[in-house]
């Protein structure tokens, strides 16, 4: 399904384009964004992939909209006036009829919030352990034991367990998000690959793309991870080109980068 079926950034300029957001979006020349079931906003660090997304956000009013630049006294806030410049087009549902509004729990999920999480998750691991160690040296093991086998133990070493076991399986990102994403929904995604090994950035984006397909969600995906780009059904806007041109996985220059550095060393895998 697609519910925000193009955006167009702003044309407006200021004097000076040294400005947030200006000055990651000036001598670009993008055309209007079309999306498909997923799009994939690719670039190098600094080519305005997150903010866009952002923009995106602020423009939809979604959850998780990041202000970048608080209003300061006396002064103009230039984020959130550039994005109320930018104009957008809804898509339209299975009968063709037009989309009257984006769905509700839409949301961005950032890869700051999936690091958060994760940091979350440790601290409560090292809580819990300390919990149980001071418990030890407290009641003496066996009262500790004890104790551990009331509902409220239980429940404390239930949840020490699980973020264990959530932290290092290198799973968490996944987790967190399985527990956000629901069906008939838009998501902005910024670089939802974050901590995760190849491996597992590859069956994301294998997830992903059965969510696109059978959950009737529309994704809008900042990364440049080859892992991700290679296996996503995406159109994949090159960030990196003056005028955002679509490409193909293959022809981006960090997927390349990867291409030559491993056949280079070609030799090395087949001894």
């Amino acid at each position: 399904m697609i519910y925000l079926k193009t955006f167009k950034l702003s044309n407006s300029k200021i004097r000076n384009n040294n400005i947030y957001p200006f000055n990651v979006l000036k001598n670009k020349e993008p055309d209007v964004f079309l999306f498909d079931n997923i799009t994939v906003l690719y670039g190098n660090n600094g080519s305005g992939k997150s903010t866009i997304l952002n923009i995106i956000a602020h423009k939809l009013d979604l959850k998780g909209k990041e202000r970048n630049n608080p209003k300061v006294v006396g002064t103009l806030d230039y984020f959130e006036g550039y994005a109320s410049k930018c104009e957008y087009q809804l898509g339209e549902d299975e009968n063709g009829r037009k989309i009257t509004r984006i769905p509700e729990n839409s949301r961005y999920i950032k890869s700051e919030e999936i690091l958060y999480e994760i940091r979350k998750i440790q601290q409560d691991a090292v809580l819990q352990e300390s919990i149980e160690s001071n418990l030890a040296r407290e009641r003496g093991l066996q009262s500790a034991k004890e104790f551990l086998q009331t509902k409220e133990g239980e429940k404390q070493f239930a949840r020490f367990e699980f973020s264990q076991d959530k932290y290092s399986n290198g799973e968490t990102t996944m987790q967190i998000l399985e527990d956000n994403i629901e069906p008939d929904r838009l998501y902005l995604l910024d670089e939802p690959e974050v901590s995760l090994s190849p491996q597992n950035q590859v069956k994301l984006a294998k997830e992903i793309n059965k969510m696109a397909r059978y959950l009737g969600i529309q994704f809008i995906i900042a990364t440049h991870s080859p892992f991700m780009l290679g296996i996503l059904n995406a159109k994949i806007y090159n960030l990196d080109t003056d005028d955002y041109k679509v490409q193909k996985w293959s022809e981006l220059e960090n997927v390349k980068y990867f291409y030559e550095f491993f056949k280079s060393r070609k030799n090395e895998f087949e001894k």
